[in-house]
């Protein structure tokens, strides 16, 4: 559950005003709902959003899902672009969570895209980029961006042809088998689609399991929903019901690894993004060490 405290530059902010400074992501709709419907707690019970609160005095904010991924944006403004590959025709940058591949209600101004085609525009370079293949907006990790229109479609037929190895760590609830496949049905769009995940146990006891997953297909939440159906909710995953621990500030969940043969000159690549650090330094409050 979210806790905010109240600090001495807040004393002259109202609570509706307190808010929206340490949510800045959160539209103002939003915060009105939850404290309309008395989500938002204080220690004399449900507060309404007028009140100026002492020095001290604590904020609780309910587990959702979308308050966390609202929080999330906060850290991934912060985060500068890391570029890690380059060719004339493709680009692989470094998505932290929180951010927006493309824009959206509430992502208009900064997003994923957004970022790219400033660090383009910034070298001179003015021909239109865009990404081939989506994370969802609490997962880190590599994208891989075409540049051109021609680009972009070459590359987006690797995907078409599962020509593309993409590995994801994770750390579950309870420990796992040593390795397995998943292969279910999961509902992506409204639709019921066909999923196939194969995961490998890097390090695990009774209370956690630290995984390496492999998707073969790449429905929307494919991952989090396979595991949650499994008995193996995500850490930081409120949505499916997985634990959400103060300690961890996000959805465990990472790509580390992407794996292609250039289209354009036959060579094969291998990106890999290491473990970001705010989910390493988790790892101990489980029992892993790595």
């Amino acid at each position: 559950m979210p806790v905010f405290i109240n600090e001495k530059n807040d004393v002259y902010l109202t609570l509706r005003e307190l808010l929206q400074c340490r949510i800045p992501a959160a539209p103002p709709a939003y915060l009105k709902q939850l404290l309309k419907k008395g989500k938002v707690r204080g220690t004399q019970g449900c507060l309404t959003g007028d009140e100026c609160l002492q020095v001290g005095d604590s904020i609780e904010l309910p587990d959702s899902g979308r308050l966390l991924e609202l929080l999330a944006v906060q850290d991934a403004e912060l985060t500068p672009l890391q570029v890690l590959y380059e060719s004339r025709e493709i680009l692989v940058v470094d998505k932290p969570a929180g951010l927006a591949i493309h824009g959206s209600q509430g992502h208009e101004s900064d997003n994923l895209t957004a970022r790219v085609e400033m660090l383009l525009a910034d070298r001179g370079q003015k021909f239109k980029v865009a990404p081939v293949h989506r994370l969802d907006l609490e997962t880190s990790g590599p994208v891989l961006f075409g540049k051109g229109k021609q680009a972009c479609g070459r590359l987006g037929q690797l995907f078409m042809r599962r020509e593309v190895e993409k590995y994801y760590q994770a750390l579950v609830l309870g420990k796992t088998a040593g390795s397995g496949r998943l292969d279910s049905i999961v509902s992506a769009k409204g639709k019921e689609k066909q999923a196939r995940t194969d995961f490998r146990a890097i390090v695990r006891n009774e209370q956690a399991s630290l995984l390496e997953v492999q998707l073969h297909t790449g429905r929307q939440h494919q991952i989090r929903c396979q595991l949650a159906d499994q008995g193996h909710p995500l850490f930081g995953d409120a949505r499916y019901r997985g634990p959400c621990p103060a300690e961890l500030p996000r959805l465990f969940l990472h790509c580390c690894r992407l794996a292609f043969t250039d289209p354009y000159s036959g060579a094969p690549i291998a990106i890999e993004s290491p473990l970001p650090v705010e989910l390493a330094e988790f790892l101990p409050q489980v029992g892993i060490n790595l």
